[in-house]
């Protein structure tokens, strides 16, 4: 059994050893089943590239329905504890009831650890289907701001004495005429979460050698909110930047060049555009609010939420949280049925960020393959003419069976 060894952050950066404890929540609903199959094909892919001289040692910690029948809480504090100390985390999908209970275990679990970043790449795999003529030409990184917006939870109940008082002020300080049966809520954008935020997706659009980094934003009605994220996101790009990224307005007759391009866009507009024109965006970098929206659209684009991977993270801190960004599909648990490609990917994404990226790529040509085989679960299967349905289970051992046919060499 090989020793269990701990990420640590230095220096700004990650040092991963070989067989790193990284704790994981196998989920609520169908998060056993996706779990179970995304599993084995990280560690697989991690065994054909390194034979047994580099492994994960997964360490299983609480969330959910699992921790609330074993301890009574949602959300213990050793799992958060323990997800502080080890750096890097994965997750399946967590029950949040909707209009009562408690609030999203996946918000708090990005409040609590400040991890700012979504991070949603949205491509294209041949063979899957779409509903759109050219899913080809999408090929985007969604940034979403985590912590703020509306999602901050600042909202009172309508009718309630704090909603009244609230109002109260709002009318007798700055004249504003509000419905006395409102419930009410406070959006904050910072200038603080929005750099942070917009710093990542540059970092990340300069280092990759990506095309363009795209504000998205509501700023011709929201000006001080959405229309202040897009004004300190061009100040940042020519602040930090200066000389690898260009904004739009300051573009010559060459164009840019080598830089990255900086660029806005209203959000109903980018809505519009991403499905008549998404070849021309890039690493989209959004708020809160506008990045949930914009994250699952484009990936109806490419096959549904269900081939969606998710990390939320904090760069600053070494913080990363991978997760299945579809829901716990309760209806369908215990079937090993569903779909795990969101789970694999998001490990996929995982073993890129720990630095392990020959492993990410056999997994993501092992999909590919099992895709252009037309060797399916069930959701793509009903959507694919001669397509053969398989498994939850048995979709992971046709992934894992595909990477292993790769010659030496080939990750």
């Amino acid at each position: 059994m090989n020793p269990r060894e701990t990420v640590v952050f230095e220096n700004g950066r990650l040092a991963v050893p070989d067989h790193p404890a990284i704790p994981y929540i196998e989920g609520d609903g169908i998060g056993p089943d996706i779990w179970k199959a995304a599993s084995r094909v990280i560690d697989r892919a991690v065994e054909l590239c390194w034979q047994g001289e580099r492994s994960i040692v997964w360490e299983e910690i609480l969330a959910g329905e699992k921790a609330f029948e074993e301890t009574g809480q949602w959300l213990p504090p050793e799992t958060l504890e323990d997800l502080r100390k080890h750096r890097i985390g994965i997750k399946g999908p967590l029950t949040t009831p909707v209009g009562e209970g408690f609030r999203s275990l996946n918000v708090t679990l990005r409040q609590k650890l400040d991890l700012y970043a979504c991070v949603r790449p949205v491509r294209w795999f041949q063979g899957v289907p779409s509903p759109v003529r050219e899913p080809w030409k999408v090929d985007m990184v969604v940034f979403r701001e985590n912590t703020e917006d509306v999602y901050a939870g600042l909202e009172l109940e309508a009718g309630s004495e704090e909603a009244l008082a609230l109002r109260a002020f709002l009318q007798e300080r700055f004249g504003w005429d509000i419905r006395e049966d409102a419930a009410l809520g406070v959006k904050p954008i910072s200038r603080t979460g929005s750099r942070r935020l917009i710093r990542a997706a540059l970092e990340f659009a300069v280092s990759r050698g990506r095309k363009s980094v795209t504000l998205v934003h509501k700023g011709n009605i929201q000006k001080f909110t959405e229309g202040a994220f897009r004004n300190w996101g061009y100040a940042l790009a020519r602040e930090a930047y200066p000389d690898k990224t260009v904004a739009w307005e300051d573009l010559g007759e060459n164009g840019p060049g080598d830089r990255v391009l900086i660029k806005d866009a209203i959000a109903d507009i980018f809505f519009q555009q991403a499905l008549t024109r998404s070849d021309e965006f890039d690493v989209i970098a959004t708020m809160n609010l506008n990045g949930d929206y914009i994250s699952d659209a484009l990936a109806a684009q490419v096959g549904g939420i269900g081939m969606a991977p998710g990390a939320n993270i904090n760069y600053e801190q070494g913080f990363a949280l991978f997760e299945a960004t579809h829901g716990t599909a309760p209806k369908y648990a215990g079937q090993d049925k569903v779909n795990p490609s969101s789970l694999i990917l998001s490990g996929a994404m995982m073993l890129e960020h720990m630095g392990w990226s020959e492993a990410a790529r056999r997994i993501e040509r092992g999909l590919e393959s099992a895709f252009a085989r037309k060797t399916v679960t069930y959701d793509l299967a009903r959507l694919m003419e001669g397509a053969r349905e398989v498994s939850c289970s048995r979709f992971a051992d046709v992934v894992c069976s595909a990477m292993a046919e790769e010659p030496d060499g080939a990750a």
